[in-house]
C-alpha cells in the first residue's frame, strides 16, 4: 500500500483545484474509484458522489466527506505593466505568499511579488493588497490572465523518509484517504456515500448541498488538523505520527459523546493508536453534514498537518495508513451509538 498510496497522493497534490474549479481533481478522483462503485454522479454544485452498497438488516446510510478544494488567490486588477493584483479564495496566510509561484486555471505560471518598501515593515502589517503577480507579461496586452482568474500555489510533491510534503495536503490526503478505504472496504451493512466535495474553504458549501441530498443517517468528514509539534509550538498537544486525530469540537461542530465513543472503540478494536483533537476555530465538512434536515450525528477523522494553509503542508504516512485502517473499520459494522 505504501508506495501505491505515494503515488496516488503525488497525482491529487500536484492536480491544481483552488475553490470553485475542482473539475480536474474530480477528473482525476473518477478514474481510480469507477471500477469499485455501484453508482457514481455529479450533482449541480460539482460535488462528486459515488455509492456503494446497500442499506441492510442493522445498516444505515453512512455519508464520508472529503474536500476537493484548496485555498488561492483571484485576480482582482492588471495594471498597465502587466502585473496581476490580487485577493485571496479561502483563507491564505500573507507571509506565506511573496516569492511562491502559482499556476493559474488557465496553465499560466506565476510569481508573487511585494511591493518595493514593504519588507522593512512588521509581518503583522503585510497584507495581500501590497503583492502582485508577476506572469512576465510587459504590458497588459500580452499579460496571459484576467481579471476573475483563479490560481492556486505551485509546488511539487516531496518524501522526506516518512512524511509527505506538499501543497493542497488540506484536503488532498483526505481524498486520498476516502479513495483508499472505498477501495478496501469489502462487506458493509450500509449504503456507503463517498463524497468528494467542492467550495468548503469558503463556507463547507458542497458538504451542505450533498448532505441535503443523500440525506444520512451518520456523516464522517476526512480532512487535515494543525500541529503545533515545531519549536515554540504550544496551543494543542498534537504530534506528528502519533495517529489520527479524533475530533472533540471546533468551530463548528461539537461532536457527540457516544459517536466519539464509537470512534475510540474502532481505534482501540484495531490498536490504532490515536489523538483527541480540540480547537477553538476552524471547521470541517461534519460541520455542515451535522445541520442537515432534522439533525445528523457526525464526526471527523482528521490527519495530523504541519503548516496548515501554507504551500509546504507536512502529513505522516503512518498518520494517513493508520486514517484508512480506521475509516474502513467503523464503516464495515453496524453502527452502535453507546449512552
Amino acid at each position: 500500500m505504501e508506495d501505491s498510496m505515494k503515488d496516488l497522493i503525488k497525482k491529487l497534490v500536484e492536480t491544481p483545484g483552488p475553490s470553485g474549479y475542482e473539475h480536474q481533481v474530480r477528473d482525476a478522483i473518477r478514474t481510480e474509484i469507477e471500477s469499485y462503485v455501484d453508482d457514481m454522479w455529479v450533482d449541480a454544485l460539482g460535488n462528486l458522489i459515488a455509492r456503494k452498497g446497500s442499506v441492510g438488516t442493522n445498516g444505515k446510510t453512512v455519508m464520508m466527506a472529503a474536500h476537493m478544494d484548496e485555498i488561492g488567490i483571484i485576480v482582482t486588477h492588471i495594471d498597465e505593466r502587466g502585473f496581476a493584483y490580487f485577493t485571496s479564495v479561502g483563507y491564505v496566510f500573507p507571509y506565506t505568499c511573496v516569492g511562491s509561484r502559482v499556476r493559474f486555471v488557465n496553465g499560466a505560471i506565476g510569481v508573487i511579488g511585494i511591493q518595493l518598501g514593504s519588507f522593512a515593515e512588521n509581518i503583522q502589517n503585510l497584507t495581500l493588497e501590497k503583492m502582485f503577480v508577476d506572469v512576465g507579461a510587459t504590458g497588459r496586452a500580452d499579460c496571459p490572465v484576467k481579471v476573475g482568474d483563479v490560481a492556486s500555489f505551485h509546488r511539487p510533491f516531496e518524501v522526506l523518509g516518512n512524511h509527505l510534503v506538499s501543497k493542497a495536503m488540506d484536503d488532498r490526503i483526505a481524498c486520498a484517504v476516502l479513495i483508499k478505504a472505498l477501495q478496501e472496504v469489502k462487506e458493509t451493512p450500509h449504503q456507503l456515500n463517498f463524497v468528494f466535495t467542492v467550495q468548503e474553504e469558503v463556507g463547507l458549501r458542497g458538504a451542505t448541498t450533498s448532505a441535503f441530498g443523500v440525506n444520512p443517517d451518520y456523516g464522517i468528514a476526512i480532512d487535515v488538523t494543525p500541529v503545533l509539534d515545531t519549536p515554540r509550538g504550544k496551543m494543542n498537544e498534537l504530534v506528528l505520527g502519533k495517529g489520527p486525530a479524533l475530533k472533540v469540537m471546533d468551530s463548528s461542530l461539537i461532536v457527540d459523546p457516544r459517536v466519539l465513543r464509537w470512534t475510540v472503540k474502532a481505534a482501540e478494536k484495531l490498536d490504532i493508536p490515536f489523538q483527541y483533537e480540540v480547537l477553538d476555530m476552524g471547521g470541517t465538512d461534519a460541520g455542515a453534514i451535522n445541520l442537515t434536515h432534522a439533525g445528523v450525528p457526525a464526526t471527523t477523522l482528521s490527519v495530523p498537518t504541519r503548516y496548515v494553509h501554507t504551500p509546504s503542508e507536512m502529513v505522516d504516512l503512518t498518520d494517513v495508513q493508520n486514517t484508512v485502517r480506521l475509516l474502513v473499520e467503523l464503516i464495515s459494522h453496524p453502527i452502535t451509538l453507546e449512552e
